[in-house]
């Protein structure tokens, strides 16, 4: 059994993709929250979104919660933590997708390797290139609610993930946004059991980022795991 790292955006989304084609099971999303705001890590979704998302996959989530601004110490500690009531609950196997970071690969397996983990990058070294356009190939379907503004301006927030989009990017940004140029949010494709229904809320700009706020039209009810609960 696998627990996923997820954002909801398209990299782990093509990393769940990779491990079900190839037969594997996943049993949980990992997901990181922010306390301060109810939203996932970096990314700025609603939690209520995330798990509108995950009920559309067929998954239940593992909830890891952290402080605004988070220490490092924290995000090991409170990772460390989730990670080993997970392996307590039978799963040994923890997946990412990475696509071509070498220290953010390194700092995984340093930090998961001494706790008895396997640690698995389905995706990682395709070429940012050949992943993206594989992933609309595959009738995925996302839009972005995350730029740095430094690399990107507003008008690149909240649009859909397509050809043009990928068109008018600068030559200097990665096409999958790997360096955290740009963060999406995939709401249809393989493996869902029905669109994940949202509008568009407000735009804002925090800490040198943009988000694009996506406000769910329904809620499901999720199953989010209790530290014990067997899988």
């Amino acid at each position: 059994m696998i627990a996923l790292a997820w954002s909801g955006g398209k990299d782990s989304m093509m990393a769940l993709h990779a491990l079900r084609r190839r037969g594997e099971r996943v049993a949980v999303l990992l997901v990181t929250l922010n306390e301060a705001f109810d939203r996932v890590s970096m990314h700025g979704v609603r939690r209520s979104l995330i798990h509108a998302q995950a009920a559309a996959l067929g998954l239940p989530l593992y909830e890891v919660w952290l402080p605004h601004p988070c220490p490092n110490e924290i995000y090991e500690q409170r990772m460390g933590e989730a990670v080993r009531a997970l392996m307590e609950q039978g799963i040994r196997r923890f997946a990412f997708g990475d696509l071509f970071l070498e220290e953010i690969r390194a700092y995984r397996l340093r930090h998961l390797l001494p706790l008895g983990a396997e640690v698995l990058f389905p995706i990682w070294g395709e070429p940012t290139h050949d992943l993206v356009r594989r992933f609309l190939a595959l009738g995925f379907r996302a839009l972005t609610v995350c730029v740095d503004g430094k690399r990107l301006g507003p008008a690149f927030l909240g649009r859909t993930l397509d050809l043009g989009f990928l068109a008018d990017l600068p030559p200097e940004v990665d096409p999958a946004g790997e360096n955290g140029e740009f963060h999406t949010f995939v709401y249809d494709g393989p493996g869902f059991r029905e669109p994940v229904a949202f509008t568009r809320g407000e735009q804002v700009y925090r800490d040198g980022f943009w988000f694009q706020d996506l406000v769910p039209v329904t809620v499901p009810a999720l199953p989010v795991l209790p530290q014990k609960e067997s899988l």
